[in-house]
């Protein structure tokens, strides 16, 4: 078999490593293009993990040059970022998984959350990146939106039970997230010394990703739901733990109700008490528990931010894409001491 040809745009971050590390062995996929906005290192400059490893020219991203040596790129790169490079590679063939919010997002959402949307027309074709949900519409897309760790732990955890949510009351969201999740570049949230021993929210009630669950959970029902959501760093390298709350209209069994609603699914594990991060480390599982109250319900998940809720998705999807078995490579093999 001739192997799909890959390309990497924006490899210096956390996400981007993540890729590589998942991407040099599988059986199916060629690294043929590493790049970030400056490039001119060698990769295991850039990540010294990589050593006697793997190592290549990382270079300055190039259209052109994508075009000519790429069948697939992932695009590790921050949003508006992404959207001027997708249109050019698509509009010449290439396939795109797009790990930004760039394409995540519906016209009007997107505008009023980010910046205005350069592609509009690739906008319209874009695959919302959840293999669970989209799995069929994702095999036939040349642009899939790769959702971020927020929305993929709390989008699996609430869609199951969107016909039994009371619209009437809000849904409310407590995630907290692992420090890679802020990104590679230092800011004063996530300075060791600010973090370290420590935990706080931010952009409470106002974080981006709290209208596209709300929009992605209305795709699945004719509801309205008042979504609200909080974010929290922690002070852990990896993971991310989800605790939603709301109100439900009838008696449910909800651990029922997720083993059905998932159970042809590998990569989806439901537990019989509260999951935590720790045992999805490393891998590209999310797990979910769930618990009701009368007629509260309480649903708990856990992904990895950078695996499940990034680059090992971003592989599923890229796997579905090029005709390839969805589990190839995929890490099943939690980071326990």
């Amino acid at each position: 078999m001739t192997a799909t040809k890959v390309g990497i745009i924006g490899a210096s971050g956390y996400t981007g490593l993540e890729l590589i590390k998942i991407l040099i062995n599988h059986p199916f996929f060629e690294i043929t293009y590493v790049a970030t906005s400056s490039g001119g290192l060698k990769l295991d400059a850039m990540h010294p993990s990589l050593k006697d490893v793997f190592t290549c020219r990382v270079e300055k991203a190039d259209s052109n040059e994508i075009i000519k040596r790429c069948d697939l790129v992932f695009l590790a790169l921050p949003h508006q970022a992404s959207m001027g490079f997708a249109k050019d590679l698509l509009n010449q063939g290439v396939k795109v998984v797009d790990l930004s919010a760039d394409y995540r997002l519906d016209l009007e959402t997107y505008e009023k959350h980010y910046c205005e949307h350069s592609d509009k027309e690739h906008l319209a074709q874009a695959v919302y990146g959840l293999p669970e949900l989209y799995r069929e519409e994702i095999k036939k897309s040349s642009l899939v939106a790769n959702p971020g760790c927020y929305p993929t732990a709390s989008i699996l955890a609430l869609v199951p039970f969107t016909p039994y949510i009371n619209e009437d009351f809000p849904i409310f969201i407590d995630a907290k997230s692992g420090v890679t999740g802020a990104g590679k570049k230092s800011n004063d949230l996530s300075h060791y010394v600010n973090i370290n021993e420590n935990i706080f929210a931010y952009k409470v009630l106002s974080h981006r990703h709290e209208p596209e669950i709300k929009e992605k959970l209305l795709k699945f029902s004719s509801k309205n739901f008042d979504v609200n959501f909080v974010p929290h760093l922690i002070p852990a390298t990896r993971g991310e733990l989800i605790d939603a709350y709301m109100l439900i209209t009838e008696d449910i069994n909800p651990l029922e109700i997720l083993k059905e609603f998932y159970k042809d699914e590998l990569f989806v594990r439901i537990f019989d008490g509260p999951v935590d991060i720790k045992s999805c480390a490393g891998t590209n599982f999310c797990d979910i528990y769930a618990q009701v109250k009368g007629k509260k319900l309480y649903v708990n998940s856990a992904v990895d931010n950078i695996l499940r809720g990034s680059s090992s998705q971003a592989v599923a999807n890229a796997n579905l894409m090029c005709g390839y078995d969805e589990h190839t490579a995929l890490p099943t093999i939690a980071y326990v001491p």
